[in-house]
This record gives C-alpha cells, structure tokens and sequence, in this order.
C-alpha cells in the first residue's frame, strides 16, 4: 500500500508539471474534466479574465472549500487575436479547473515525517523527490497567471518596435543605393496571394490523394482534358481567323500565283470595298484585277515573287497597255505602301485604268460597273 501511495503521488507530480524541488514552475496545459466552449475575447477581456482567475486562485488557496474552488467559477477558453496578425490563439484553462477540483480537499500528510525502510537500506522510491502539494500548486498556478498578464501588457509595447523598426526600414530603403526599390504593387499581392491559394489548393489534394488515389488520377486527367479543350479553342480560332482573312490573304497568294485567283473575283472584291469607303483597299483590289487578267493572258509567266515595278518592266515599251499599267501600278504604289490618303477620285481613276486593261482595249476607259462575270471566257 506505502508503494501504491507513493507513485500515486508521482502521477500527481507529473501531471501538474511542477519543479521538484520548488512550486515556481509552470503548470502544464491538460484537458478540462469536462467539454468546455471556447468564444472570442479580445484582448482587454482576456486580460481582465486573468486578473479574475488570480483573484480565483487567491480566494481557493485560503479557503480550500468547494464553494471557493469550484471549477465551474473558471469560465470558457479565449481566443484570443495575436498582436502581429488576425490569427487568433486559443488558451485552454483546463488545467485550472483540474487543479481548483483539487485543491477543494486540504493538503494530506503534509508534515508527517516519512519512514525509514526497514533494515536501514534506502529503496528506490525513497530517492524520488517529494511530489509538490496542492498549496504549493495554487501558489506556481498565481505565478503562472500573473505571468500570462505580463505577457499581455507587453503586446502593446512589441507592436509600437515593430511599428518603429518599420519607419527605420523605410528611411534606409529611401537612401540612394535603394532608389530602384519599389513597394509590391496590388498586382503582385494579388498574385501572390492567388499563388499561395493554388499551394494549399494542391497539397490538399495531395493530402487527400494518399487515401483516395482517385483523387490524383482525376486531377491528371483532368489538367490533360483542360489542355485538350484549350487547344481544340484555338484551332476553331484560327480555323475562323482563316474564314474571315483578308482578300489580300486569299488563296491566289497561298498558290504563289496571282492568276490563280480569277479577275472577276478581285474586281468583286474592290467593289465591296468601294461601298464601304475603304478606297485604299478598293484601288488595292483593282490592281492585282489588272495583274491577274494580264497573266492569264499569258503577257509574263506566273511568279508570285514579282513586285509591281517588275511586272512592269515585263510590259514591252511599244505595247500599248504598257501606259495604262504604269499609271495603275504608281497610284497603287503611292496609296498602299507610300501610305498617301486614298479618296473617292483616286478609286474611280484606277477603275478606268483597271477596267481599260481587263478589257484588252487600247486605252478606252470602261466601268468598273459594267464588267460582267466572264469566268467562261476570261482566259
């Protein structure tokens, strides 16, 4: 029974957490008897919950009653908000009301002298330190929560440092050496802060995949899907870009031949130009009109090559088209890559040039209106 007694004072000792020889340590946090709620403190309430848990403490250490000890008399856990972020910390009083439960019994054999071993040999219980009793407990309890109050206190003053170390950074960082130092922007906040939710996002989901390994499997293919679609979008964007290119863009370049795209169709194309007051692209049109009517006369062999000055040089000088030609090829010239202002006169003027060579004609001007569709006969 003496050796039951004494390593049940042992576990008394260990679970108060005292020093051995002295009640000044600290009491370590244990669970409450009972599940008790927790609610949001700040922190002037947390403060003036330790100050009332001390006067507590006081009051049970002198009248080691139940009435004065009741543990109910401790109150919820705080939560209380830290000084340098909006986190919130949680401190647990279970190991008060542990205590308070205790200390409602007085203290047992507290100046009994202990007992020798028979035959004067000394056992190994013997050598253990006497475990700390309960007045001794509620005296290191007020230590404990005096100290929590002092930490308190200096909350405020650590925040006012941080607050002071901050301007000295600043003054540094305004020194010449530092002058490319820029503050983070909201953009990159934003960045970052979208950067550290896809962190959690996938080590939750890494997490998670170590018990449900279908879980990695969706993510894999579904970041594989996600590229599929993506590059089905772009193909159906550049499949509709390609739909609705320029006329300049149109199939007799991608042949590398102009001739391989019919006059008519040019002449079509400047027309719907015209009615929109795009006279640049209308005079554009009517020129490699003009060039595709001349090649499919077989004048030079087809070269998409060519520049407008070389399928003039082809033109012999005594041909009469020759004049018609120069004149269409420096107003198109001067329009399209000289970038002069093309205005409504200018289209009508290359009209009567294209029209008048389309038609193989000396020179008369004809209307680009009355040109009617040849593809029959057109070569």
């Amino acid at each position: 029974m003496m050796v039951r007694s004494r390593f049940a004072g042992v576990a008394l000792a260990a679970i108060f957490a005292v020093a051995p020889s002295h009640a000044t340590g600290r009491i370590p946090d244990l669970p409450a008897p009972t599940a008790n709620s927790s609610h949001d403190a700040s922190l002037d309430e947390y403060r003036a919950h330790l100050q009332d848990l001390a006067a507590l403490v006081d009051a049970c250490a002198k009248a080691r009653d139940t009435k004065s000890c009741d543990p109910a008399l401790v109150g919820p856990d705080d939560r209380v908000p830290l000084a340098t972020n909006a986190e919130q910390r949680l401190v647990h009083f279970g190991w008060l009301r542990v205590l308070l439960a205790k200390a409602q019994e007085k203290d047992k054999d507290a100046g009994k002298p202990k007992a020798k071993p028979a035959g004067g040999e000394q056992s190994d219980e013997s050598a253990l330190p006497p475990p700390p009793t309960t007045t001794e407990l509620l005296k290191a309890a007020e230590t404990r929560l005096a100290q929590d109050l002092a930490q308190t206190n200096s909350a405020t003053t650590v925040a006012m440092d941080h607050t002071q170390q901050r301007q000295t950074m600043k003054q540094v960082l305004a020194e010449r050496d530092f002058r490319n130092v820029n503050e983070p922007t909201v953009k990159n906040a934003l960045l970052e802060k979208l950067g550290n939710w896809l962190n959690k996002l996938f080590e939750s989901a890494a997490h998670l995949g170590v018990h449900a390994k279908w879980v990695g499997q969706v993510i894999v293919w579904g970041f594989i899907l996600a590229i599929c679609v993506g590059l089905v979008w772009g193909l159906l964007q550049l499949e509709q870009r390609w739909r609705l290119r320029p006329a300049t863009e149109s199939d007799s370049f991608s042949t590398g031949v102009v001739s391989a795209r019919e006059w008519q169709l040019w002449i079509e194309d400047a027309r719907k130009a015209a009615a929109t007051g795009q006279w640049r692209e209308a005079i554009h049109f009517l020129y490699w009109a003009a060039i595709s009517r001349l090649e499919s006369k077989r004048l030079w062999p087809a070269d998409r090559a060519r520049t407008p000055r070389e399928y003039l040089a082809l033109v012999a000088p005594e041909d009469p088209r020759r004049a018609g030609l120069a004149t269409l090829t420096g107003s198109f010239e001067r329009t399209w890559y000289g970038g002069r202002l093309a205005e409504e006169l200018d289209y009508r003027r290359a009209a009567e040039l294209a029209t008048a060579l389309i038609s193989g004609g000396s020179g008369t001007a004809i209307p680009v209106e009355s040109i009617q569709d040849e593809k029959s006969g057109a070569r």
